[in-house]
């Protein structure tokens, strides 16, 4: 990594963007205030979460039966107790504005940037730092050390981008982002939470002893800081080597097939690859039901230990879950492990911008390297990171597994007005 530089908003030889250029304020984009070019570009996020949930989808049809209901050796009872007493803490007018019903719209309401609409649930910001403690802990409770660590790196990093370039300091902040629970906190019974804002966007579903961590979307700009409060704080170079290894392990005849386009240049991609918000993102916000065909490099052409590089680069994606869920989704993607398909976009040295995607029944994930939002690289860069993990075929926001619940236990139908959000 280039040495740390000095000097305000300048950062690897890019500097920041004209100040005030976002009309941005607490966390809130006036889209009124942009033009109508501009508005074009945002995620379609309310008019999606007003359609019936289907899922991510790779040819328009969910495949059946993938999930069940099932003991991962998880213990729910610490983040249900963390949650109660976070409850416990709020005045009623709290309350009410941060608790949701189970099969609530609001899930699908995230966004990865900033909202044009009233968002759900509380800010951490707005919160007394006790309340703000104990909603912290929800969130430890459900996560490894690893996956809380990055979790808390992603905030950080938000508000040494605030730091970096120093504007928009009531939004680029580290408790810029909106906290809700869904359904009522419990050992057995599915309840959930949701935190979301810039560049960090997760959503738990909790049933018992198993666990749904999608969709979450975790991103930075940049992705390490080398000066200010937040100094040595970093993100995603497990995931970014990981990817690097299985990329240079392929064979000429392998690569051929996984990669989709040699540059990431956006005047060397089609245009849909080179959307300056989205990125080569397919599954970002706004994008619950999309069509995502496979493409790239199918893991039945991997030799053994091609496969293994393969399981280490989801792990470091799994390994966000406590060690019951994340095992569990990993042998799901075992067994999935030939209908897997590998995809890149770039080249693949050290200092590269790149894109990857895995996708099978069970999982997509996609990592891109972005072009500058706040610091005015016009190109993709390392530096500026965002991800995406997804349940394809129903599975985000636990809605299959809810579904399976209900059915079982509740001898409720499974009907898409019940259960679609819309």
């Amino acid at each position: 990594m280039p040495e740390k530089e000095s000097g305000q908003g300048s950062y690897r030889g890019f500097g920041a963007r004209p100040a005030g250029l976002l009309p941005l304020s607490r966390g809130l984009l006036d889209a009124a205030a942009l033009s109508s070019r501009h508005q074009a570009l945002l995620p379609p996020v309310p008019r999606a979460a007003e359609e019936a949930f289907v899922g991510i989808t790779a040819d328009g049809n969910v495949v059946p039966d993938l999930f069940a209901l099932r003991d991962t050796g998880w213990s729910p009872e610490p983040a249900a107790k963390a949650a109660l007493s976070f409850l416990d803490s709020l005045t009623p007018v709290q309350r009410n504005a941060v608790l949701f019903e189970i099969d609530a719209n609001q899930w699908r309401m995230w966004v990865n940037a900033f909202p044009t609409w009233d968002p759900h649930g509380l800010r951490l910001e707005d919160f007394e730092p006790g309340q703000r403690d104990r909603a912290l802990t929800i969130i430890e409770a459900c996560l490894s050390a690893s996956g809380f660590a990055d979790t808390r790196a992603a905030m950080k990093l938000n508000a040494a981008l605030g730091e970096l370039i120093d504007q928009y300091r009531d939004t680029l902040t580290e408790f810029c982002y909106f906290f809700a629970l869904f359904g009522t906190p419990s050992a057995t019974e599915p309840w959930g939470w949701q935190l979301w804002g810039h560049h960090l966007d997760v959503s738990c579903f909790i049933l018992g002893r198993q666990m749904v961590l999608t969709p979450t979307f975790m991103g930075a700009e940049p992705v390490a800081a080398d000066r200010g409060t937040y100094e040595g704080t970093r993100l995603f170079d497990a995931q970014r080597q990981a990817g690097l290894e299985l990329r240079r392990s392929l064979r000429p005849e392998q690569a051929r097939l996984a990669v989709l386009y040699g540059s990431m240049r956006s005047q060397d991609l089609p245009e849909d690859l080179a959307d300056p918000v989205d990125g080569r993102h397919r599954a970002g916000a706004g994008r619950d039901n999309r069509v995502i065909p496979y493409e790239g490099l199918s893991a039945d052409r991997l030799t053994s230990g091609q496969q293994e590089l393969l399981l280490h680069l989801v792990g470091t994606y799994a390994h966000r879950m406590p060690t019951g869920p994340s095992a569990a989704l990993l042998k799901d993607v075992q067994r999935h492990l030939d209908d897997t398909h590998i995809a890149w976009i770039g080249a693949a040295g050290e200092e590269d911008a790149f894109y990857y995607r895995v996708h099978n029944p069970v999982l997509l994930i996609e990592y891109d390297c972005h072009q500058g939002v706040f610091l005015n690289n016009t190109q993709p860069e390392p530096f500026h990171v965002h991800t995406i993990v997804r349940t394809p075929n129903g599975g985000d926001y636990g809605r299959d597994l809810l579904g399976r619940h209900l059915a079982r236990h509740h001898r409720q139908p499974i009907s898409p007005s019940r259960y679609s959000g819309g």
